[in-house]
């Protein structure tokens, strides 16, 4: 009994600690069962641990700590109930919904905890009850978007249950399930479409229709003997008392008015102030606004232009290559040379095991009392290491500028590769000059003052993080395009690269930005104040750079663009750049990791 009662101690201690560490916040308060305990802020209720008897249990009660705690990191209340549909289903499926959001942030972020989630769903699964139409709609919902997020793979026995229900969610949501996935870490657009798309099948008002025409049945048949009515009664008051989410008693519902009243859940350290609220406020800038993103795309380079396109615009770009062979063999050279020679220096001596140590073994023959010797290599601080290279492709980037960084970019990729390091290729401009779709849109609207950014973002991805570089080497000579190079909106590129970044699974994570300087867009620029892409850009670096284990670093060409960034570099030949980028990187690889601030 004394063992069990220390087992279950130590577990308690391991929820308590893993839940601060996930949710961010020395202050959160677990409680185990249902005490009659009058719930604060910053609280999570779990099952009563003593009744828990098996692995199962235990389990459940990891995932679920792991999915609150996420909830606290990651949901901000206010901005849950801005966008809250009405209806009572509707409602359900909403929240159902966010916690989808929320987990899937923790699950590419945290491996065990995808693990958890997702062998306590499997578990729920197999005990899964569906009587009422409300459970077959909420558990299909959650199923639908569980297969969509998580890639979670069903029996076909729940398949075949489920048909019915998934077939009308894939009618409504197929169209928008890879915009949903792109948005999980913009918890306001995320939540303003999801609620909109909920909304939009009127599921409360079909459900009524059904109660009604049961209610017409029921009034039909004989009446139930009263004793056995309030059975029923008693049933369908312990059923409202399961969450919908788990099946287990709702750790929600003991919050009771803290999470009905709008409060936000306050984080008293201000070193760690909470990540919800810079992601609601636009990584850090609340006063900047979109126009309208109908128009906006991201696209892969190999999308712009035909393959034969690209094969001639890669060999326009290796003709340059060729002019500056030397140049480059010099740069890859010294970069792989430095990164794999502090490969070969990693290691650890005079250890009591691992590989003996031959070079000690002299000492051992000279005194045969002296113990041997062991080493072991060290783990490379690059080898688990994503690099992304952001390279602005705007008009004043034309010539020389944007031929170099596509060349510096390629011959970059290649290296790092060889070193086990994954590097990812991205460019931002617009689609248009002086506002394209969206001004045309904004001055149909009788042009409405302060409209935000006006104009058509694309952003390209040249190399995903996971493609090889000969692969992906075609794709660099599209910067060389005529036509393509327009405006450049940095603050939202910049944003865009993070999350693609925040989604990886890499330890470390360098973003390194090629610019030749401020922020331009002539249509944003003339219909709101002079600085606003400017002030944008400031506020989501310093975000970026202050809340976020990312390194981030810049290159201005021309122009000094360390009023924007603290780790910047400015060079006015460009043929300097690929000297700057490697001795940047080099230099970054030497020195230890920033400290996880988020």
């Amino acid at each position: 009994m004394e063992k069990k009662t220390e087992t279950l101690e130590h577990f308690k201690t391991a929820i308590g600690s893993t839940v601060k560490s996930l949710s961010n916040s020395e202050n959160i308060e677990i409680i185990f069962g249902n005490q009659n305990t009058k719930i604060k802020k910053n609280t999570i209720r779990l099952p009563d641990i003593e009744k828990i008897d098996n692995k199962v249990n235990f389990k459940q009660i990891r995932a679920l700590a792991d999915s609150e705690s996420l909830k606290i990191r990651f949901s901000n209340l206010k901005t849950y109930k801005l966008y809250e549909p009405k209806g009572n289903i509707s409602k359900k499926l909403y929240k159902i919904a966010e916690k989808i959001r929320y987990e899937k942030l923790g699950s590419d972020k945290f491996i065990g905890v995808k693990n958890n989630i997702q062998q306590y769903y499997e578990e729920r699964l197999n005990s899964l009850d569906l009587k009422s139409s409300e459970d077959k709609i909420t558990e299909s919902f959650e199923n639908f978007l569980r297969e969509n997020f998580f890639n979670f793979k069903n029996n076909k026995d729940l398949n075949k249950r489920l048909k019915i229900y998934k077939k009308d969610l894939n009618e409504n949501f197929k169209n928008k399930i890879k915009e949903l996935n792109n948005l999980t870490i913009d918890q306001k657009k995320y939540n303003s479409l999801i609620s909109s798309l909920i909304s939009k099948m009127n599921l409360d008002e079909s459900l009524k229709d059904d109660e009604k025409k049961n209610e017409e049945n029921k009034d039909e048949k004989p009446q139930k003997p009263q004793n056995q009515e309030q059975k029923t009664d008693k049933q369908e008051q312990e059923q409202q008392e399961m969450s919908i989410e788990s099946g287990v008693p709702d750790l929600e519902q003991q919050t009771k008015e803290s999470d009905q009243d709008g409060e936000e859940i306050q984080i008293e350290d201000n070193s760690k102030k909470d990540f919800r609220k810079n992601i609601k406020n636009n990584l850090g800038d609340s006063k900047y606004k979109v126009y309208t993103e109908e128009f906006d795309e991201i696209i892969k380079a190999e999308n712009l232009e035909s393959e034969e396109e690209l094969n001639r615009l890669r060999k326009n770009l290796d003709q340059q290559l060729l002019q500056l062979k030397n140049f480059i063999s010099k740069l890859a050279n010294k970069l792989q040379r430095k990164l794999l020679a502090k490969q070969n220096r990693s290691w650890n001596f005079d250890l009591e095991e691992g590989l003996l140590d031959t070079s000690k073994l002299p000492r051992i023959i000279m005194d045969p009392f002296n113990s041997l010797s062991f080493k072991k290599e060290k783990d490379i601080e690059f080898k688990d290491t994503l690099v992304t290279i952001l390279i602005d492709n705007s008009g004043s980037m034309r010539g020389k500028p944007i031929s170099v960084a596509a060349i510096c970019a390629d011959i970059l990729s290649r290296t790092l590769e060889r070193c086990s390091v994954k590097v990812e290729i991205l460019g931002f401009t617009t689609k248009h000059w002086k506002g394209g779709s969206s001004r045309e849109k904004w001055m149909k609207n009788n042009k409405p003052s302060i409209p935000g950014r006006l104009n058509d973002l694309r952003h390209i991805i040249y190399k995903s993080a996971d493609t090889p570089w000969r692969q992906g080497k075609n794709n660099m000579g599209l910067m060389l395009k005529e036509g393509l190079l327009k405006e450049n909106i940095d603050g939202e590129a910049l944003k865009w690269a993070y999350g693609k970044m925040f989604k990886r699974k890499e330890e470390r994570k360098i973003l390194m930005v090629i610019s030749d300087g401020a922020p331009v867009d002539d249509s944003t620029l003339s219909t709101n104040s002079s600085d606003y892409l400017e002030a944008n850009l400031k506020n989501t670096v310093k975000w970026i750079e202050n809340k976020t284990d990312i390194e981030l670093l810049a290159i201005g060409i021309g122009h000094d663009v360390t009023r924007y960034y603290k780790q910047a570099i400015k060079i006015t030949d460009v043929h300097d750049l690929g000297d700057v980028m490697i001795n940047q990187l080099t230099d970054l690889f030497v020195q230890k990791g920033k400290k996880t601030l988020h």
